[in-house]
């Protein structure tokens, strides 16, 4: 019995992208970029067009249209098929897209600063600020954009909104660990 593939979140972004509407790699690559993909999947280009090859080759999508072949494969048009549907529902259902904690990399090297120089860590707290500032600016055009496209509750309007609010969060917190006593 071949081994199946584990599938991945780019998959699963192709997969949902193609079940709203069918598009070849190009397109589907410019819809993602004009959605912000890095702000909530941070998957690639690349992962994006190896989806598509495996996808294909798992036979959960099929080609509608070849196009013009002198394009190249990246114009080929791509649905779901019925079993890259039930593959999409399926791993929506698993309970670890609500029971996981993500790893955050800031939050690691917290824990591992207290041995940090007095200085460096001041310029990490800082450099951090400056991050989540620029993040918290960019999603509030992203808000703003997403409620003209669409309309102020949609999913995507709501998950923006969850992000600014985490970054607000995470501003006011930045202020007390950069005020507290750091040993050394």
């Amino acid at each position: 019995m071949p081994r199946q593939s584990e599938v991945t979140l780019a998959d699963l972004v192709v997969l949902s992208m193609l079940t709203e509407q069918s598009m070849h790699g190009y397109e589907l690559w410019a819809e993602l970029e004009r959605r912000q993909v890095a702000k909530w999947a941070s998957i690639t280009k690349t992962q994006v067009y190896y989806s598509l090859r495996k996808l294909e080759a798992g036979q959960h999508i099929e080609t509608i249209d070849r196009g013009d072949d002198s394009l190249g494969p990246e114009r080929r048009v791509y649905r779901p098929t019925d079993g890259g549907r039930r593959l999409l529902s399926d791993q929506l259902a698993h309970a670890k897209w609500a029971t996981q904690r993500p790893p955050d990399p800031f939050l690691t090297w917290l824990v591992l600063s207290w041995q940090a120089r007095p200085r460096d860590f001041a310029a990490q707290i800082a450099r951090r600020r400056k991050f989540v500032a620029k993040q918290l600016d960019e999603d509030r055009a992203a808000l703003d954009a997403i409620i003209a496209e669409t309309s102020p509750s949609s999913d995507a309007a709501m998950i923006v909104r969850l992000g600014i609010r985490q970054f607000e969060v995470e501003l006011a917190w930045l202020d007390e660990v950069a005020a507290r006593q750091r040993p050394g």
